[in-house]
């Protein structure tokens, strides 16, 4: 009898999951700070101030540096990677939105609010290098893959601007049927805006700024998620539980609408293999679907209001940021697959940790070391 029960136990027994090599940097908005999360050992290693509330932050490949942005003050904080210390700030405007990564990874732009302009700036070393005024408030902006261009929403004003990065100018503003939230390039040819008035995509032709196609949704398109080859695009937003996959390559059209969860949110698609991972912040939740077979193969609590997730560069973690309960949570990915084949489809099995990380962590990059 004890050696069927340790044999039991043996079988039941998962192998010690193996830590990613590397830090998340965590912006906490309410904390004034920037968390690093040592990756390899699942803590914080340290609570980076800085003088503001942190609401994006990126890292630049081949750079030991990461850059946070405080909105309400306009500014831009470097932090170091090999030692987590705060290097310097540089204040661009007197109010920021967001701030996105160039193409090469050796500027960063930022959308501001007050002035209304585009800024440009270089990392070596952090300076405004140029900018650019703007005709209305902006809403969002992206950055094409191959750098040539950049894309800016103008929300109620119903338009979009192009423009040319080389030229540091803006080719004249596209006017749209519906106010314009999100805006993301699929490759370099093809920007998809999000027509939240109207519901439904607009696909442009980037290099003629031509639309495409409109493509009516069953949701309001609040977030956007591409898989990892970025030829499948998924929805969530406003106006049912579910998530929408559109194809927006060659012929642009609407697949299917999937179910995704209670009130879906915010998404991050894993490569290999191909989950997508759902934030369901009123369920304290995250779905995961198979993006092949468009099933959720599981739902696993992660704590109180998730609303931002992103994928280790080795796809082994999905981290799950809840801005009401102040954690990460670790999801592990081979434990996905895992609960699938050995357990009920609905075992909620996947969540490796919770991580006290800071008050409302809204963002995070990941950096390898």
């Amino acid at each position: 009898m004890l050696l069927g029960s340790l044999g039991a136990l043996v079988s039941c027994t998962r192998p010690k999951a193996k830590g990613f090599s590397g830090y998340a940097f965590i912006a906490n908005q309410d904390g004034g700070a920037v968390a690093a999360v040592d990756l390899e050992v699942f803590a914080v290693a340290r609570h980076i101030h800085v003088d503001g509330a942190p609401t994006a932050i990126v890292a630049p490949p081949r750079r030991s540096k990461v850059y946070a942005l405080t909105p309400a003050n306009g500014s831009i904080h470097e932090i170091r990677t090999d030692n987590l210390t705060f290097s310097r700030k540089l204040q661009v405007a007197g109010s920021a939105i967001m701030m996105r990564l160039s193409a090469d990874g050796n500027a960063l732009y930022v959308l501001c609010r007050e002035p209304k302009r585009l800024v440009s700036v270089a990392l070596d070393p952090l300076r405004v290098d140029w900018q650019l005024g703007l005709p209305g408030d902006p809403v969002d902006f992206d950055v094409a893959p191959d750098g040539s261009q950049l894309a800016i929403s103008y929300g109620e004003a119903r338009s979009i601007s192009f423009i040319d990065v080389a030229r540091r100018q803006a080719f004249p503003l596209v006017g749209t049927s519906g106010e314009i939230g999100l805006v993301r390039f699929q490759y370099s040819e093809q920007l998809i805006a999000a027509n939240r008035g109207e519901r439904m995509l607009s696909i442009y032709h980037a290099p003629s700024r031509r639309l495409i196609v409109n493509l009516p949704l069953a949701v309001r398109p609040d977030q956007m998620c591409f898989n990892a080859d970025g030829g499948q695009l998924f929805v969530t937003g406003e106006g049912m539980d579910g998530v929408v996959v559109v194809y927006p390559s060659h012929t642009p059209q609407v697949g299917e609408t999937v179910l995704g969860g209670h009130h879906p949110g915010a998404m991050a698609a894993s490569a290999l293999p191909g989950y997508l991972f759902v934030a369901n912040p009123s369920s304290g939740d995250v779905s995961i679907l198979n993006i092949e077979t468009r099933r959720v193969v599981a739902v696993t609590p992660v704590g109180t209001q998730p609303s931002y997730i992103a994928i280790t560069p080795d796809d082994q973690y999905a981290l799950v940021l809840n801005q009401a309960s102040g954690d990460m949570a670790v999801i592990r990915i081979p434990n996905v697959t895992r609960s699938v084949s050995e357990w009920p489809r609905w075992k909620k099995g996947p969540l490796f940790m919770l991580i006290p990380v800071g008050s409302k962590p809204v963002s995070a990059a990941i950096v390898r070391i």
